[in-house]
């Protein structure tokens, strides 16, 4: 079920998968202050704290099951002093994946396709 809204994407030293679980979304919510609307809004908007950004990549990955310790460590050092135009896209796509859902990919879209045809054919055949 979080597979449709779990992004997946490097942060560094490698790819990890991001998700805003409601239990993280109340948490973000109550650490920023802001409904997760009004957060999107901000974002959206380019007009929120710059502390947001670390935050939502934290609760990203505790949500998608990393220990909160590997977390926190890897946001202190891979997201905190670094130019917010670099940690802005992750932040956006972690509430992106959770607001919109995970975009299909090519290969899911094949699939889709290959279940189409399989169901018309068996519908022609019958």
């Amino acid at each position: 079920m979080n597979d449709l809204i779990t992004h997946r994407a490097f942060l560094g030293e490698g790819e990890h998968d991001f998700c805003l679980t409601d239990a993280m979304i109340t948490e973000l919510e109550h650490q920023t202050g802001l409904g997760i609307g009004a957060l999107q809004m901000q974002m959206m908007q380019l007009q929120f704290k710059a502390d947001h950004l670390a935050l939502i990549i934290r609760l990203g990955l505790i949500g998608a099951a990393m220990n909160p310790e590997n977390a926190h460590r890897l946001v202190e050092a891979y997201v905190r002093n670094r130019p917010l135009g670099e940690v802005f896209p992750l932040a956006l796509d972690i509430l992106d994946a959770r607001w919109n859902g995970k975009a299909e990919t090519p290969d899911d879209i094949a699939r889709n396709a290959e279940d189409d045809y399989a169901r018309f054919v068996a519908e022609v055949a019958a």
